[in-house]
């Protein structure tokens, strides 16, 4: 009997997230029927969005159910099939969760080409996370050349694009992330025109520093002291993106204390759940595809290998750990 290994919230984290929150099985291969396909998952997104899932509390998605396998996109290749659609070897996306294989009836499930862009960047840059960075970018901040934008976790998945994404559009980009390494990679690799390292101990004084001028656009992924600190550089009418809150999603929340600035400032700040607009992402990620095939957008993965390298992956990203895109390689 063939079988494949899988990864199930066994518990709902007490307050931080727990290795012993998750359970590896071993299972049969799956027989497919009529109209489904069975796919061999080479890749294994991990996002910080999985820690509000793991929650049992009304949000804009059912709660991740114990005992199924872990929510999560995935990026494989067809290995059976009785779908008109798909082929054996076909290249896939989907959301087939923390799974060495997985079933599908071809819905929510994409064909890609990853002859000119590689099969793991599709779970990043020009998956879910390049798709919020282009939306949160071009339809709430809506950036005019000249104009200067904050992104907050700058290095990571979605920060990095939002900030390349922004300097192609002429405006002037300052990021924030936690440490020398990521604010290094920030500048030199994704070409931000700044990046302040809110682990330096000045976080206020540095990104006045920074933009003296102000700020006309703050892409928010962490909260928190960081956001604050943005919020008191902000300038009238500026635009803010909610995409995140990173830094009170696995233990106590960490407050925003200057939303008064909102109100001085004039401000317009909007939250976004990106799949809520599936309409855009044809044009959005035709986009970000003609940019990264052309070398004009630059991305940045931290690969952990094998699939019971998962919980630990995810623990460590969501105290940010990782570089990047952070993923699991399973072949």
């Amino acid at each position: 009997m063939q079988t494949y290994q899988r990864i199930v919230l066994a518990a709902r984290p007490k307050e931080s997230v727990a290795p012993t929150d998750f359970r590896l099985e071993t299972v049969p291969v799956p027989e497919i029927g009529e109209g489904q396909l069975l796919v061999r998952n080479h890749y294994l997104s991990l996002d910080p969005y999985m820690r509000m899932r793991m929650e049992d509390i009304k949000s804009y998605a059912a709660p991740q159910a114990i005992d199924d396998v872990m929510i999560g996109g995935t990026a494989g290749e067809v290995i059976a099939s009785n779908h008109p659609k798909f082929a054996v070897g076909d290249k896939v996306v989907g959301m087939l969760g923390w799974s060495e294989m997985g079933v599908s009836d071809g819905s929510m499930l994409k064909k890609v080409d990853s002859t000119q862009i590689s099969l793991s960047a599709y779970l990043g840059i020009v998956g879910m996370p390049g798709m919020t960075a282009w939306y949160g970018l071009n339809k709430i901040l809506q950036p005019k050349p000249g104009q200067t934008i904050a992104v907050s976790a700058a290095s990571g998945a979605v920060g990095s694009v939002v900030g390349q994404l922004a300097k192609l559009q002429g405006c002037r980009v300052i990021g924030i992330a936690g440490g020398k390494a990521k604010c290094q990679l920030v500048v030199d690799s994704f070409g931000f025109d700044a990046c302040i390292d809110y682990k330096a101990g000045n976080l206020f004084g540095d990104i006045k520093a920074a933009a003296p001028d102000g700020i006309d656009g703050l892409f928010e992924n962490v909260g928190g002291v960081v956001m604050d600190a943005v919020l008191n550089q902000m300038n009238p009418f500026g635009r803010i993106a909610l995409c995140g809150m990173i830094s009170g999603y696995d233990g106590q929340p960490m407050p925003v204390h200057s939303l008064h600035k909102v109100l001085s400032m004039r401000l317009m700040m909007q939250g976004f759940i990106i799949s809520e607009h599936l309409e855009l992402w044809p044009q959005g990620l035709s986009e970000l595809a003609q940019l990264v095939a052309t070398k004009k957008l630059n991305y940045h993965e931290t690969i952990a290998e094998g699939l019971a390298a998962a919980p630990e992956a995810f623990i460590g990203m969501l105290r940010g750990k990782n570089l990047g895109k952070q993923l699991v390689k399973l072949v």
